[in-house]
């Protein structure tokens, strides 16, 4: 297996296309042509994680949280990303990062936290805008729309999570009047025609549309057809928000979360609490989304002084449980989902991604 075929088999445990915008993901260091024969799996690239890559090299290293997150214009021996991805580099280590997309996908980060915490009848919440896409449009007989939709689903579009050939259609009237000269593939020319179609929409990633109008008009039997292309913002969705089996005080449930976690965990708020929205990592941006979808208090990481008290004031509780720790569970289930898929996996999840040290 390659490691592009590797992270083609990753990609529908956590599928790419469920990325924040905004995000680093995919292959970062490497040939996705080279053979992925063994693999490690690590929280995050630390130099702590580097000298142990490098103790015995595996062909690739997928982490959780990416280890070129910002553009750099160096690579240079030295402290930071860049002397990190160097050294890797030179031992040939290939590097791949699962990030927002493990948070979004069902079964991921943000599944596994909810789980980790008990919650039950779990549903998703925390719109982010996802890659940039675009959803073409077409008009075609009804004999030749199945021959479109495949055409634009083989050169990219139609995908939507681990689901691949997704388009809508639906019948009504198109009119024309072809004038003297031309061809029409139905009706006549010179006169008002009225010919049933049908309309094809498909989304397609902005990367690929030019692929795709180019396969769609390819295909069309109309000399002119007509394409739409609007701008459309994807959102995937990178918290949860689920219920406790009973209410209970907020010290409570944060004294069960920080058990749970095994981490040292603080909240702001009070009163008694059911209906809890986890998101893993830096969440304190979604406290509005979070009281919006009707939770109690936010599980999170990362909150500030006054993240905190906005939320209390507008009467969601938060508990900061630490960015690592609300992710380790989902980690943890990347791991043993590379191992399902057959290659031996070194397991770097417990080296420590957490740069805090924390006093008993």
């Amino acid at each position: 297996m390659t490691i592009g075929e590797l992270l083609d088999r990753v990609g529908e445990v956590a599928p790419w296309a469920k990325a924040a915008a905004w995000d680093s993901i995919g292959l970062q260091l490497g040939d996705p042509g080279t053979a992925a024969d063994r693999v490690a799996v690590c929280h995050e690239i630390t130099p702590t994680v580097v000298d142990r890559l490098l103790d015995d090299p595996p062909d690739l290293a997928i982490t959780y949280h990416p280890l070129l997150f910002h553009p750099i214009n160096r690579l240079v021996a030295g402290p930071g990303p860049g002397g990190r991805a160097l050294r890797l580099i030179s031992a040939h280590v290939a590097v791949a990062s699962v990030h927002t997309n493990l948070d979004a996908a069902p079964g991921g980060t943000a599944d596994a936290l909810a789980e980790a915490l008990g919650l039950e009848a779990v549903r998703p919440f925390g719109p982010e805008v996802g890659p940039e896409a675009v959803k073409v449009v077409t008009f075609a007989p009804e004999s030749h729309v199945e021959v479109l939709r495949e055409a634009m689903a083989s050169a990219g579009a139609g995908v939507i999570g681990n689901y691949t050939g997704c388009s809508f259609r639906i019948p009504g009237t198109g009119t024309f009047m072809a004038r003297p000269g031309t061809k029409p593939a139905v009706g006549e020319p010179g006169r008002l025609n009225e010919e049933k179609e049908w309309r094809l929409e498909m989304l397609a990633p902005l990367s690929a549309m030019s692929a795709v109008l180019e396969a769609l008009a390819g295909e069309h039997p109309y000399e002119e057809p007509a394409i739409d292309v609007y701008d459309v913002e994807p959102r995937v969705f990178l918290g949860r928000v689920g219920r406790l089996p009973s209410k209970a005080p907020l010290a409570e449930v944060a004294a069960s979360v920080g058990q749970r976690l095994q981490a040292v965990v603080r909240f702001a708020g009070g009163g008694e609490v059911r209906d809890v929205a986890v998101v893993p990592g830096s969440g304190a941006g979604f406290a509005d989304a979070a009281s919006i979808a009707g939770a109690d208090v936010l599980v999170t990481g990362d909150v500030t002084h006054h993240q905190a008290a906005t939320a209390s004031e507008r009467g969601l509780s938060i508990i900061d449980a630490g960015h690592a720790t609300t992710e380790r569970p989902g980690v943890r289930s990347l791991a043993a989902s590379v191992a399902a898929i057959g290659v031996p996996v070194l397991d770097l999840t417990a080296l420590a991604a957490d740069p805090w040290q924390w006093i008993p």
